[in-house]
């Protein structure tokens, strides 16, 4: 059975099942986002293999105290309590060359001995596809629902659709589509260019019947708040796409409250009970 994290109010995954598609810059602008809201925030960056997040909020180069215990302090960002499999590493571009048993313990080590702060929400990055850590989330920890970050292109929408069906499997409530990378603005004219199609992942959402929480565009200045150390939200608080992410981030909220006063108890699927697909490879 998941246990309740001390501490933590409700625990939201970002998932996308595509890597590439902006997912750890949404999850970091939404956490931001929901701070500027008012809320307690910590982010959990579960991409073990690739995290970002120590970069996004610029504290690669901390590591976090850990006590007498084992028990470690998280690291501060911008009021944001951070942790990250980021701040053990000895350099940014160390490998990971894990097999599922340490991934999985490596989560559970993040999630439950971290002394997180009284938050009303962990926002956790999850890595990209449909694999170990996502079950092992689902199963360690209540998850009060998961995002779905794609961009308009045939191929990330693909992967969209089968994290979606992930997510109903390990039942995770599914609180919404973002579509990113939705169009180019130019900064020079302010001419609007669709580079990688529009609205099918606002399609998708209808073709799933789970909420549509909105589109970003494709904008320059996003990246260089993730190289910049200052998410895009803090770097521009009144900036149009900043209302977009609080706008998405309102949405989210309101869902959650919702679903956690309709809940009723669930009971996660073990590996072995989830539907698996057998695959005969004709050589």
């Amino acid at each position: 059975m998941p246990k309740k994290l001390p501490n933590v109010k409700q625990v939201i995954a970002v998932s996308s099942a595509k890597g590439g598609v902006g997912k750890s810059t949404v999850a970091a602008n939404l956490a931001m986002a929901l701070q500027l809201e008012g809320y307690q925030v910590g982010v959990l960056d579960a991409d073990l293999y690739g995290p970002s997040q120590p970069l996004i909020f610029g504290v690669s180069e901390q590591r976090p105290d850990v006590d007498a215990n084992g028990k470690m302090s998280p690291i501060m960002a911008h009021g944001l309590a951070l942790m990250s499999i980021g701040f053990h590493l000895q350099r940014e571009d160390s490998a990971l060359i894990w097999r599922g048993a340490q991934l999985n313990s490596a989560l559970e080590k993040l999630l439950f001995d971290t002394n997180w702060p009284a938050l009303d929400y962990l926002v956790v990055d999850l890595p990209p596809g449909t694999g170990d850590i996502q079950l092992s989330l689902s199963q360690q920890v209540a998850v009060a629902g998961a995002l779905v970050v794609s961009t308009p292109q045939e191929l990330a929408l693909l992967d969209a659709k089968k994290g979606l069906k992930m997510l109903h499997q390990l039942q995770i409530p599914v609180l919404g589509v973002v579509e990113n990378m939705n169009m180019f603005i130019c900064p020079q004219c302010g001419h609007e260019e669709h580079l990688f199609g529009h609205d099918a992942a606002q399609l998708m959402s209808l073709q799933y019947l789970v909420n549509f929480l909105g589109s970003l565009p494709l904008d320059k200045r996003i990246q260089q708040g993730d190289e910049s150390g200052v998410p895009f939200v803090l770097a521009h608080p009144d900036d149009k796409i900043s209302g977009i992410f609080r706008e998405m981030t309102r949405k989210v909220v309101a869902i959650v409250d919702q679903n956690t006063r309709d809940a009723s108890p669930v009971v996660p699927q073990t590996a072995e009970q989830l539907q698996v697909h057998e695959i005969k490879w004709n050589i």
